[in-house]
């Protein structure tokens, strides 16, 4: 029996556990110098004069190059590592002290004088006029003529933080010979820091060795080179020091890339009987105040825009403005999220005027089950999906109509809690970026089997999933398998991890990789045998041998040593989808809502470990479910942050989140021989409508047809009583 598809679990948690694998911090040593960033504290203004005492660090004292836009942003948007001349946001860095300690760096950091002279801030996108990137348009100009029903709406998707549990985190320390750097930090790509760092300081890459030890989270927040990082390991190259940066929650707050940020102007036609005859969509895409990635995911939104349904006629168009705020990156699910929000919620609107069950019109638009492409209005080719199975699974599951009777009989009583059912049926792309990875595969002499891997873990598991992996074709136990990631200075090359890409690249490049050795062990068998390759045979735990004959069979220390190198291209994306339903109870008096059931049924292909996944799946809940509810990154109309610290900014516990009630279905991809996709995002892009629509359908007798999130008491209790 293969190991894959069995909940086995999770090998890196020991080190966790026990403190024995270290974070980042963990790794910092009585030389190293603490550096304190000086961030501007005005949101727009023209820098006038900074003046400190020792340790003081600015653009003009290091010299360093500006952060090349991450294409195709134009280029006139390169970032000064520290603000020159003018800032940008409240938090952009203009200085950077360095201390004997965290608490000395910062008493010289209060002692820096920075004199800013204020200018009027852009804070909304709405208010914006300076366009940093627009996407190649669809320009269907008849898209709503066939309409004998048009809903019309204006959604916000708001901008929300990363948050995650451990902060922006560095340590950089200088070779003995002072031309080279070892960096610890963070990070989901340490080959973009590397590549990053080399070029600012003009060393050879293979000089600089990147490092990212255990990662307390990044959901996509930590898949670029961040300014304080290249000043950080300018400093250690210039001092011959070790230096260190820790960012404080505040900092993360003010600093970290946010992610979503769009206004949607929707407009969704349909015939009476509920089919839908097409889609206009205009979004206006906050950039920030330096557009970087989050500037280009709009593309996202475009690709994306039909989801699972028969939509024949699309017209798309999108900006994406700069404003006097944190600079916008990718965040779980990066730009796919914000079309199943606007989608779902126009489905809901629709059939609320057609007189419509929600489940009915999304049964009456749902694509076809399909296990070969299919070829959207915007350009995605799904590769597979069952996207009514998966509807008509998550409804049984859910008791949909003992649901909606007991809502008639709470109506009917008029009670204080108000029962609210909401649905989403959700697509998304993974595999993003380069649609390659490498791994390797080597045989050591004592017979155990490492495996390299060009993707880097920031909590999924992949040391688990890709010893199965291995296990599964070597046929040896896990405990004789060791997974190594994240070290440029031992794995040759990588191309990082996010877009739900670990698994479907990386574990397939694993796989093959592990197919190739045990090929090459049959054929060094063979010869020793004296007999065929084909004749040949791994037994579990021993090593290769002839078929029905286990006496044969030679260890696999005596094959070593033994290794294969092995780079997959899949060559296109997969896209995994599911069906959501959320039932929620809201409180007529004070608007309060309570999550009471939240059910899934996702679809990744086939699950290798289903416990990984699910855990995959929980965190995408949580993290739907809050922006639904609760998070929202403010601020005054003076460009100042009012969510810098969780007592503002409104992250969930477990306290506040139900017991989730999660299931799979499988459509196995046809483009990798594994049949996966990807997980790490898809509950979060299906979640969120759920919830939303759920507790708009709890208001709909009191006349509220739409609140934009999140949906908060406040918001709730206002709309009731308007």
């Amino acid at each position: 029996m293969s190991i894959l598809g069995n909940s086995v679990l999770r090998v890196e948690d020991r080190g966790l556990l026990t403190g024995s694998r270290p974070f980042t911090a963990d790794l910092v040593t009585r030389d190293t110098l603490h550096a304190c960033f000086i961030r501007s504290t005005v949101a727009h203004g023209n820098l006038v004069r900074i003046t400190g005492l020792g340790g003081l660090h600015t653009a003009a004292s290091l010299g360093l190059p500006k952060l090349v836009p991450w294409p195709p942003t134009p280029d006139r948007y390169a970032r000064d590592l520290l603000a020159v001349d003018k800032v940008r946001y409240v938090g952009d860095p203009v200085a950077v002290v360095t201390g004997q300690s965290a608490a000395e760096a910062e008493d010289l950091a209060s002692d820096v004088d920075v004199e800013i002279e204020p200018l009027p801030p852009v804070v909304h996108s709405r208010d914006s006029r300076e366009v940093a990137f627009e996407v190649e348009p669809l320009m269907d100009l008849s898209v709503l003529e066939d309409a004998d029903e048009v809903v019309e709406a204006t959604f916000v998707n708001q901008k929300l933080a990363p948050v995650p549990l451990e902060a922006n985190s560095i340590l950089v320390v200088p070779d003995d010979d002072g031309a080279g750097l070892c960096i610890w930090v963070s990070t989901q790509f340490p080959w973009d820091i590397q590549s990053s760092v080399a070029a600012a300081l003009d060393l050879e890459a293979a000089r600089v060795r990147v490092i990212a030890p255990a990662v307390g989270g990044g959901f996509g927040a930590k898949g670029h080179t961040y300014p304080e990082h290249i000043v950080v390991a300018a400093l250690a190259h210039r001092i011959g020091q070790p230096v260190t940066w820790q960012e404080t929650r505040s900092e993360n707050l003010l600093n970290m890339t946010p992610g979503r940020g769009q206004i949607q102007h929707v407009a969704l036609g349909a015939r009476r009987d509920g089919t839908i005859t097409g889609l206009r969509v205009e979004v206006i895409a906050d950039a920030g105040a330096y557009p970087h990635v989050g500037a280009w995911l709009p593309n996202y939104t475009r690709l994306m825009c039909t989801g699972t349904y028969r939509i024949p006629r699309v017209a798309f168009s999108a900006r994406s403005m700069v404003t006097n705020t944190a600079p916008v990156g990718a965040y779980r699910g990066a730009g796919r999220p914000e079309a199943t929000a606007f989608l779902e919620r126009s489905m809901d609107l629709m059939a609320r005027e057609l007189d419509l069950d929600p489940i009915e019109i999304r049964r009456r638009n749902l694509l076809e089950r399909h296990d070969t492409n299919h070829i959207t209005p915007s350009g995605a080719v799904y590769d597979s999906g069952d996207y009514r199975g998966a509807l008509d699974h998550v409804v049984e599951l859910s008791g949909y109509e003992a649901l909606r009777r007991e809502q008639l009989l709470r109506r009917t009583r008029n009670d204080q809690w108000l029962l609210g059912v909401g649905v989403s049926s959700y697509i998304e792309v993974t595999g993003n970026g380069p649609t390659e990875e490498f791994a390797s595969v080597a045989i050591e002499p004592d017979g155990s089997a490492t495996v390299l891997s060009g993707v880097s873990s920031h909590g999924q598991g992949h040391q688990t999933t890709y010893a199965q992996i291995a296990a599964a074709q070597l046929r040896l136990p896990m405990d004789k398998i060791r997974v190594i990631q994240s070290d440029t200075a031992v794995v040759p090359r990588g191309n990082g991890t996010y877009g739900s890409r670990s698994l479907q690249l990386a574990g397939s490049a694993v796989d093959k990789a592990a197919e190739a050795v045990v090929a090459r062990a049959c054929q060094l068998a063979a010869e020793r045998l004296e007999a065929n390759a084909a004749d040949m045979v791994v037994y579990d735990g021993i090593g290769v041998g002839i078929i029905g004959s286990p006496a044969t069979a030679i260890p696999w220390a005596e094959l070593a040593p033994l290794a294969v190198e092995f780079d997959f291209d899949q060559g296109a994306r997969t896209y995994p989808s599911g069906a959501h339903v959320s039932v929620v109870e809201v409180d007529r008096e004070t608007g309060a809502v309570r999550v009471k059931r939240h059910i899934t049924v996702d679809d990744c292909g086939i699950v290798v470990n289903p416990m990984l996944a699910q855990g995959q799946q929980h965190g995408g809940i949580a993290q739907g479910v809050a922006q639904a509810l609760w998070e929202e990154m403010s601020y005054t109309a003076e460009g100042q942050p009012v969510t810098s610290t969780l007592l503002d900014y409104l992250a969930p516990s477990t306290g506040e989140l139900p017991s989730y009630e999660t299931h799979s279905m499988v459509t196995p991809t046809p483009l990798n021989q594994l049949g996966v996709k990807g997980i790490g995002e898809a509950t979060t892009i299906g979640s969120t409508p759920a919830v939303h629509n759920a507790v708009l359908d709890a208001l709909a007798p009191l006349g509220v047809e739409h609140l934009d999130m999140p949906l908060t008491p406040e918001k709730i209790w206002r709309a009731i009583n308007g």
